[in-house]
């Protein structure tokens, strides 16, 4: 089965949206450094770009978190990969996620990051799909709500493929 991939969101669309979420930021965190975690791989374009956009100081930290695995449908065994390096005890923490599907994850992450101590804990995330979530989510900065299809591009993966896309598409299958 060969698949290709429908334009969802433009490069120039997800551009725009990034720069007012880091004004948003910006204006929220003024007077502050915010540390940001970013959720490793997916998040790692987005969190680039944010952090460019961003104009108090910036720290950053990288985790490894999967629950996916090489299909298309969250398998709900969250696994972390690769753990902070640094201690968040008394940072103002923002996790950037690239996209918020059931909640599995970024609930089980966020409720263990908290416990973790730090001074403010929020999440961003590029994109959300509330139609697929089965566990709450709270989040604080969204770029985008999509429909309940498998998306990929800046930073999103089908098997490891299409990270690299600098659009948000769509994965169509064909017979």
């Amino acid at each position: 089965m060969s698949e290709h991939i429908r334009v969802l969101l433009t490069e120039e669309e997800v551009d725009d949206r990034i720069q007012a979420i880091g004004e948003q930021v910006s204006r929220d965190y003024a007077g502050k450094q915010v540390h940001l975690v970013c959720v490793l791989k997916g998040g790692s374009f987005f969190m680039c770009e944010l952090a460019k956009r961003i104009t108090v100081p910036v720290s950053l930290d990288f985790m490894a978190v999967s629950s996916y695995g090489a299909t298309t449908k969250s398998s709900g065994v969250v696994k972390i990969v690769k753990d902070l390096d640094e201690t968040i005890k008394g940072k103002d923490v923002l996790v950037v996620e690239d996209i918020v599907d059931s909640g599995r994850t970024l609930s089980y992450l966020l409720e263990m990051l908290k416990s973790r101590e730090p001074a403010s804990l929020r999440l961003c995330t590029l994109l959300d799909k509330p139609d697929r979530r089965v566990v709450p989510v709270d989040v604080d900065y969204t770029g985008f709500q999509i429909p309940d299809e498998f998306v990929v591009g800046y930073g999103l993966d089908y098997a490891q493929r299409y990270r690299n896309l600098p659009y948000i598409g769509v994965v169509e299958f064909d017979d």
